[in-house]
């Protein structure tokens, strides 16, 4: 059982989605959690003001200057093991019990997910589960949501699961609710208007990011503080899921 609060870190890019929730809940009465640490990979953006305006100490981990100083690509394995080993040595001065990440627009490696194994949530712009041809999510990576209108969903839902070695893999802890696709997808998608598609999953995303990832990411947070994380593991997290309402 963890400590209560329980100690979260955020881990983000330019901006962090939800972040407004996970404020408010460290400012309850007797709050089960509280944002102690925060680590961004951007030196600018609306997650940076909003941590500092908030009193969170933030960290600038610079992900591009960092791998730019090391001549190398931000997709480099080997560089981006480097740079996860600086940002779980930044994050162990907060002693933080979970990691949460919003937004987070890398690849975590091997020391942040030995560092913190089991203990990193992330929240992710589509349905999980949702499976392919290879028994793997379908719908994985940056492209997600776009991906997923292009291909004919009818509706997109967000899921929060326990980060692992591969993207967007790891254990589903549960969805939001279902977000409806607009009519008009299916016109654009019959006149081959790929321009109209990419502006609408745009919009949709953002309306997702925007009405659930705050309640998903607190909820995903309480369950941790309340032990319930470890009760689902012992019938198999992914066979555990809940529905939550966008």
């Amino acid at each position: 059982m963890f400590r209560r609060p329980l100690r979260v870190a955020l881990l983000c890019s330019r901006r962090a989605p939800g972040l407004e929730r996970l404020l408010e809940a460290g400012r309850e009465p007797d709050a089960e959690y509280e944002l102690v640490a925060a680590v961004t990979t951007c030196g600018g953006g609306e997650a940076l003001a909003a941590l500092s305006a908030a009193g969170v100490p933030v960290n600038v981990h610079d992900a591009r200057r960092f791998h730019q100083a090391c001549g190398a690509r931000l997709s480099d394995r080997g560089t981006s093991r480097a740079f996860d080993r600086g940002t779980a040595a930044i994050l162990a001065a907060h002693r933080p019990d979970l990691v949460v990440l919003s937004s987070y627009l890398l690849v975590l490696t091997e020391p942040m997910l030995t560092a913190y194994e089991g203990r990193i949530v992330s929240v992710h712009d589509s349905d999980l589960s949702v499976l392919g041809g290879d028994g793997k999510p379908r719908w994985r990576g940056l492209r997600s949501t776009r991906d997923a209108i292009a291909a004919g969903a009818r509706e997109t839902r967000s899921t929060v699961h326990l980060v692992t070695e591969e993207v967007d893999t790891g254990p589903t802890l549960f969805r939001s609710g279902p977000f409806p696709v607009h009519p008009l997808v299916e016109d654009a998608l019959r006149w081959g208007a790929e321009d109209i598609v990419s502006a609408y999953a745009y919009a949709h995303r953002e309306w997702m990011m925007r009405a659930a990832w705050g309640d998903l990411l607190d909820r995903a947070v309480r369950m941790f503080a309340r032990g319930e994380i470890d009760a689902m593991r012992g019938g198999g997290a992914r066979g555990a899921r809940a529905a939550v309402g966008a």
